[in-house]
């Protein structure tokens, strides 16, 4: 057994190697057909060292950074060969490849690198962050109540841009000797100001509800996916009603633990087709694009599960509701939104239309939903949380020029270190 098991772990080793070679060479030549980058363009960098598996991270910010790039010009520093790839057939800024130190420390030295944006916790960030003189900066990649949005490694960062209240009461209960004021600036949800797109039907005088469930999760602390347990009865409910339209939108990981969970999303798919078939005009949409916005925008109602999904509808400002996880197991923070929320039992999911029409006529629904946006993001009329992510930005290069203008020490930035324990060139 450990010869076949060695066997299979070589075998794997390899493809991911090949893998890995084929994405390099097509980043190599996409990027030689592209002009060079002109020396000290660039004053905001994006750090990304994922590979493809977690673009969704970095997607989710494209139209936030094309904005800021009209005043500040923004660059994807990737690290990894699958990611490079991605962001550069999709919508993202302009991408320096930059697999090792040595590639990243020659186009450092090449630009005026002034902010670096983060994205997520990766573990190559620390590669980074050796390198003074500019400011290290955490964006994250959603708002949610999770305990990934109280970890440690804020403390990392010179600062974090957070989305408001909600972010700083939550750091401040759990981050020992951490200045919350100095080190936060609240912007709010600048993805916010984007969402919008073509609408994949015509609008009618139908409801349109956004059903955006994830997946079934890896642990029981975890199990908060509803497909199984809400799904299709609330989907059945509402093709039923004849007055209902439905966005369904589900994770795309569905099923890879739970094979039963996989079927139902796949009979939830199956009955959107026959819906469609049986009345073209309902015009019932299966949504598994990489934009989100213009659902979140289109829906009169949003039915989502614990995750990020519920506060990226939240800052929509506009009515949603969460499945309540069946599994008792399941890991609730009540100190914010699922405090107050307009809950989903699995039992009253049948029920749905009645739902529906309640928290839409509900006053009381109604001025609970405006606490807690405004909680979470302030601001949220059009434009106003762009405007704070390019008022955050204008006062880091602001502290940058003060910071640089005292001081009169050269930078150790450019004394190389141990090439052998920095460089890693095969993604992780």
């Amino acid at each position: 057994m450990g010869l076949v098991s060695d066997g299979k772990k070589a075998v794997a080793l390899v493809r991911k190697a090949v893998r890995h070679r084929r994405a390099v060479i097509d980043v190599r030549r996409s990027l030689a057909t592209k002009p060079d980058h002109p020396p000290f363009h660039f004053r905001v960098a994006v750090y990304f060292a994922d590979g493809a598996v977690n673009m969704y991270q970095m997607r989710q910010w494209y139209k936030p950074l094309a904005e800021l790039a009209k005043t500040w010009p923004v660059v994807v520093l990737s690290r990894a060969a699958t990611g490079a790839r991605a962001l550069l057939t999709e919508d993202a800024p302009p991408v320096a490849f930059v697999p090792t130190v040595r590639d990243l420390e020659r186009f450092l030295a090449q630009q005026d690198i002034r902010v670096v944006l983060y994205v997520n916790q990766n573990a190559r960030n620390f590669q980074m962050f050796r390198y003074g003189r500019r400011w290290h900066v955490f964006i994250n990649h959603g708002e949610s109540d999770k305990m990934y949005m109280t970890t440690n490694q804020y403390k990392a960062y010179d600062y974090a841009l957070i989305a408001g209240d909600a972010a700083r009461d939550r750091l401040s209960r759990v981050l020992w000797d951490y200045d919350v004021d100095r080190r936060t600036i609240a912007i709010g949800r600048p993805q916010a100001d984007h969402y919008s797109g073509a609408l994949p039907y015509r609008p009618d005088e139908r409801t349109v509800v956004l059903y955006a469930p994830t997946w079934e999760g890896d642990r029981p602390s975890a199990h908060y996916g509803s497909v199984r347990t809400h799904g299709e009865a609330l989907v059945a409910a509402l093709l039923a009603s004849g007055s209902h339209r439905v966005i369904y939108r589900p994770h795309p990981r569905s099923g890879v633990v739970d094979p039963e969970y996989g079927a139902a999303n796949r009979r939830i798919i199956a009955a959107l087709a026959a819906a469609n078939a049986s009345d073209p005009s309902a015009q019932h949409v299966y949504d598994d694009g990489p934009d989100l916005g213009w659902q979140l925008a289109a829906a009169d109602v949003a039915i989502v599960d614990i995750s990020a999904m519920v506060y990226d509808r939240l800052a929509a400002d506009k009515p949603l509701m969460i499945t309540r996880p069946a599994d008792p197991a399941a890991a609730i923070d009540t100190h914010g939104y699922l405090s107050a929320c307009e809950w989903l039992e699995a039992s009253a999911a049948s029920d749905i239309v009645a739902e529906t029409e309640r928290i839409l006529a509900d006053p009381d629904a109604v001025e609970r939903l405006e606490h807690w946006v405004s909680h979470y993001f302030g601001d949220t009329s059009p434009g106003a949380a762009t405007a704070r992510f390019h008022d955050a930005i204008r006062h880091l290069m602001e502290e940058w020029d003060r910071w640089y203008a005292e001081s009169s020490e050269e930078s150790e930035d450019d004394e190389p270190e141990d090439e052998a324990e920095l460089d890693d060139a095969v993604e992780g």
